[in-house]
């Protein structure tokens, strides 16, 4: 598949005339919001204050706890409340987040930059795969923690029960998450009622920890700390890990429901919990080690355990979703091999489940909890994804900030500027726990990154070395037309990528049958850079002679393609479609290694495996099997 610009821009939506109706849809809608888009940063109480305490141990307790809280903050309100909520988020692809989206919308805009945008882009989704495998482990692990607060008995079991929960999570996933997904809002709005509450009663611990929204005491604790400051800072950032959800999720819900979600909730509610937690610490001395369930009363403590088991794994179920579209995107912009996709649901498209993507993600997390043994062992290996992810959106921010919306340079520079020495610093600060963790996110984005770099390279070498010994498609049609050969009734497909050359199938049918179909279509399908393309531009066709006909369908990156479907549009442009007297021919590659193809042959060899695992054609393309010739040909790379 091809990538294009094709699409116009969006049709203005109609304003509805019913408020009632249009109040009610945006309450469902933040509702919803709240266990999808913030499941995980609504979980991040339970351990970010924590980590970041234990990062700043040998400092006086009460200089720490308000120099932390102030730099949670001022972390929320600028990264999540200023980045995200007030311009991120106004950088849809036609009302379509994240990376992918970003990088379309960019590249769209700024075409001389192509290349580099799209390594940008690369780069932003095999980290967030990273973060994919890390965020259900570190989520149910710290929930589960909490039952060594209630007796130091449940220790040796931590590990097994979040192995259990996590299995079930997984399992469940080829299910479909409509129907818990109509839990999800409900719990998550429990949970973040809960923790409000609980914090704002032992805010009354010691008032003064208000005095942490001056962003003095942040700046006197850094400037205190000097060494550990890398570190507490390093932990600081759990406190923002998954503001990227907010972008993410966008085409979802929508940006007015998201943000009503943060300044009416989710803002308030962490604010507390993060002020709660610190007059507990301030009052005790600064010696509570799980100050989160420590400041819970005895009654409150299993109960919390259990909400917070469920908001850990509303987290994750949406992490797990995301990584599902995430990979979807890839394969339609042909970053990845086609991976098969089953649908859970009839009503909505999005509700996707993959097997091979589901069981590497399970695997992973699996491990990591494993391996890691504990949520502050993972605290380690969480952050340098995130904060990867999160600067690569800021570059990209920058480009469509400066083309697509046609600020100043220098206005679009010093917010690019200020949101990048942020998201740099916190970087930083996460990189030097590279070797007590880190390199875990690293190694898997690194091995997305070489996978989806591989695709893209090897692709374009056996695109550029199949049209050098093809045919011209027109110079074909032009001397089957004066010298026909036996002609067939009915009309045959053939799928190829390159339309302007003779398709291999086409060629060997022709070897082999010495007949040709009465009408033959040429059929290229295209993806556009928007996530869903409209009906009266997904068809385009150009007839070449009496024999051939020349068809472009043109998909939408969050589309799944169905040829059939597609096809059927073409009555309308005069083909009479019919699929029972319709065969699609397909070529089947068996791919070879080469020493002249142009990359090493160790890249060769994982291209070749990487499409001898790409799921079939026909199921991929929704092609009715009992209408399918497949056949084979070999290619050296």
């Amino acid at each position: 598949m091809a990538l294009t610009n094709s699409g116009s821009e969006a049709e203005p939506v109609e304003q509805s005339s019913h408020p009632e109706v249009e109040k009610h849809s945006t309450k469902v809608l933040m509702l919803g919001a709240l266990g999808v888009v913030y499941g995980d940063i609504g979980t991040s109480p339970i351990y970010a204050l924590r980590e970041a305490l234990h990062a700043s141990s040998g400092t006086d307790p009460r200089s720490a706890v308000l120099g932390i809280l102030s730099l949670i903050v001022w972390a929320l309100t600028i990264i999540v409340t200023i980045k995200y909520v007030a311009f991120v988020l106004r950088a849809d692809n036609k009302g379509e987040g994240g990376t992918l989206s970003l990088m379309a919308l960019a590249r769209k805009a700024y075409p001389a930059g192509s290349g580099i945008i799209l390594a940008i882009g690369l780069c932003g989704a095999a980290l967030f795969f990273g973060d994919a495998i890390i965020t259900p482990a570190i989520s149910v692990l710290s929930a589960v923690e909490g039952l060594s607060v209630v007796t130091p008995a449940f220790d040796p079991y931590v590990v097994p029960i979040t192995l259990v929960i996590l299995a079930v999570l997984f399992a469940v996933q080829r299910f479909g998450t409509g129907r818990v997904a109509s839990v999800f809002g409900p719990v998550t709005a429990l949970w973040f009622l809960a923790i409000g509450i609980a914090g704002l009663v032992h805010i009354l611990d010691d008032v003064s920890v208000l005095l942490a929204i001056n962003p003095y005491y942040a700046v006197a604790y850094l400037a205190e700390a000097k060494t550990g400051a890398f570190l507490t800072v390093g932990a600081v950032f759990l406190a923002v890990t998954g503001a990227e959800a907010l972008y993410v999720d966008l085409g979802h819900f929508g940006r007015r429901p998201i943000v009503l979600a943060w300044f009416w909730i989710v803002f308030p509610c962490l604010l507390l919990s993060y002020f709660g937690q610190g007059a507990f610490v301030l009052a005790h001395g600064g010696l509570p080690d799980n100050p989160f369930f420590q400041m819970l009363p005895d009654w409150a403590l299993i109960p919390m355990v259990g909400l917070a088991t469920a908001a850990t794994v509303i987290a994750s179920q949406a992490v797990i979703s995301g990584a599902f579209s995430l990979t979807r995107q890839a394969v339609q912009l042909n970053l990845l091999p086609r991976i098969e996709v089953q649908h859970t649901s009839e009503m909505q498209l999005g509700q996707i489940y993959m097997p091979r993507v589901n069981l590497i993600l399970a695997l992973g997390v699996m491990l990591l909890v494993v391996g890691f043994g504990s949520s502050s062992s993972l605290a380690s290996a969480y952050g340098i994804s995130v904060t990867g992810e999160m600067l690569m959106t800021t570059i990209l921010l920058f480009v469509v900030m400066r083309w697509q919306w046609k600020w100043q340079t220098a206005l679009a520079a010093a917010l690019a500027l200020l949101f990048g020495t942020i998201d740099t610093g916190f970087f930083l600060a996460n990189i030097v726990k590279f070797v007590e963790g880190g390199w875990v996110s690293i190694a898997v984005a690194c091995i997305m990154g070489l996978v989806m770099g591989t695709w893209i390279r090897g692709s374009r070498y056996l695109f550029d070395k199949t049209r050098r010994n093809e045919i011209p498609l027109d110079f074909l049609a032009g001397n089957l037309l004066k010298k026909k050969p036996q002609l067939v009734s009915g009309t045959a497909v053939f799928l190829t990528s390159d339309p302007v050359s003779a398709p291999t199938a086409l060629m060997h049918s022709l070897k082999h049958y010495k007949v040709l179909h009465e009408q033959n279509v040429i059929l290229s399908v295209v993806t556009a850079q928007q996530p869903v393309v409209p009906d009266s531009e997904r068809v385009k066709m150009e007839t070449i002679n009496e024999l051939f006909m020349r068809v472009t369908l043109t998909f939408g990156y969050m589309e799944q393609p169905n040829i059939p479907r597609a096809l059927a549009i073409c009555r309308k442009q005069g083909w009479k479609f019919d699929i029972m007297t319709t065969s699609f021919f397909l070529s089947r590659r068996s791919l070879k290694a080469s020493p002249n193809s142009g990359m090493p042959v160790w890249q060769d060899k994982l291209f070749i495996g990487l499409a001898r695992t790409a799921a079939d054609a026909t199921e991929y393309f929704q092609i009715p099997t009992g209408r399918v010739v497949e056949i084979g040909t070999q290619v050296a790379i």
